[in-house]
Formats: C-alpha cells, sequence, structure tokens
C-alpha cells in the first residue's frame, strides 16, 4: 500500500477520506498509531503472564475509534484513540476480574515516566471489583508518586534501564540489543521487576 500520499495529512483529513470510501486508510491509521496501543500494553504488568491479550485489546479498541470518530464533533483524533484504546483495555480487566480466579486480576499498571500516560492506573483485585467504572480505577496523583517511589527505591540499575525501555514500547530483542544483554537476562529482570511490583501493591518490602 502506498502511504506517501497519506503522510502529509491530518488524521481528520483521513477520517473524512475514510468515511468517502478510501478504505485503505484504515490499515494506514492502524499502523501509525500500532505503538500506542504496544506501549499501553507494555504498561500493564500482567503478573506471570505477558501482554499479548491486552495488545489485541487494545488494537480493537483503535479499530472502535477509527470507525466512530466524528470530525463534526469537534476534538482530536488521538484524544479520542487514546480514550478508546484504554477503556477497552480496563474493560478487558473488568471483564477478567469478574471470573473468580480471573489470569488479569493481578494487573498493575505504571505510568512512563515521561508522564504521557498521565492517566495511568494501578489495578489491585479489591480496587476493580469495587470500581467498576473506568474513570474511578484512577488512584490520586500523591499514591501514584509514593508507589514510583517505593518502586524507585528497589530496583537495581540494570532493572531501571529494562524497566524504562519496556514502558517505551521495546520487546525483550530491542532491549537486550539496546543494553548490551542477553533475552533470557531481559526476561529475568523483567521477572524481578513484576515480583517486586507485587510485593509493594501487597504493602509488603
Amino acid at each position: 500500500m502506498e502511504t506517501k500520499r497519506f503522510q502529509d495529512k491530518t488524521d481528520e483529513e483521513l477520517i473524512e477520506m475514510l468515511r468517502a470510501g478510501q478504505s485503505e486508510i484504515m490499515d494506514f491509521l492502524l499502523e501509525k498509531y500500532k505503538n500506542l496501543v504496544r506501549k499501553k500494553a507494555n504498561a500493564m504488568f500482567l503478573l506471570g503472564g505477558d501482554t499479548d491479550d491486552l495488545i489485541q485489546e487494545g488494537m480493537i479498541g483503535l479499530f472502535k475509534a477509527i470507525r466512530d470518530y466524528d470530525t463534526k464533533k469537534g476534538g482530536n483524533f488521538f484524544g479520542f484513540a487514546n480514550l478508546c484504546v484504554n477503556r477497552q483495555i480496563y474493560s478487558a480487566v473488568e471483564a477478567a476480574a469478574r471470573k473468580k480466579h480471573g489470569p488479569l486480576n493481578s494487573y498493575v499498571s505504571l505510568s512512563g515516566e515521561d508522564g504521557e500516560d498521565a492517566d495511568a492506573v494501578l489495578f489491585g483485585n479489591g480496587l476493580i471489583n469495587q470500581n467498576k467504572n473506568p474513570e474511578n480505577l484512577l488512584i490520586s496523583q500523591e499514591d501514584l508518586d509514593i508507589f514510583w517511589d517505593s518502586l524507585e527505591e528497589n530496583l537495581s540499575s540494570m532493572e531501571k534501564k529494562v524497566l524504562d525501555a519496556y514502558l517505551s514500547g521495546m520487546n525483550y530483542r530491542q532491549i537486550a540489543e539496546k543494553l548490551g544483554k542477553t533475552e533470557k537476562s531481559v526476561d529475568n529482570a523483567l521477572q524481578r521487576i513484576k515480583s517486586k511490583v507485587s510485593k509493594i501493591k501487597n504493602g509488603k518490602k
């Protein structure tokens, strides 16, 4: 697919072109925002699992954003897509939380240091079960700061570098290449990080 002719267009203009029948724009926008979805999915730590399911849910949210965005209502597409992706991921967490011992019950969301994910959420079993509305899952900035400070204190220099790279959207191979480590060492570091996140979430040091 030729994409150069789309690159100088705004998202809003592309949506209008899609509505006019240029169906290939759907694929272009899905590809354009794939990294946004991956970053948000990577920021959700599934204790003892991976983020593949969340990436899939996030892409569904992105598809819905492209499908449902209304240029006549104003507001930029990026903000709308960001909201749709978040809601889709939160809905997946909530749905799993309703299943006893569901694997998504232990999700912990972490915000990137650049502040892009200012709507980061810290999920715990009780918090999910008590608050069905995604907006009510937001924790206070003060609590989030305390969580980050505690996590920073418990991470080694290597673990901090791995976490920063992981939250930026890099996969194991890319992190290993960037840090000059093996993929196994990156995996081990992430497992240690997840263990420390779990201990902090449960009030342990």
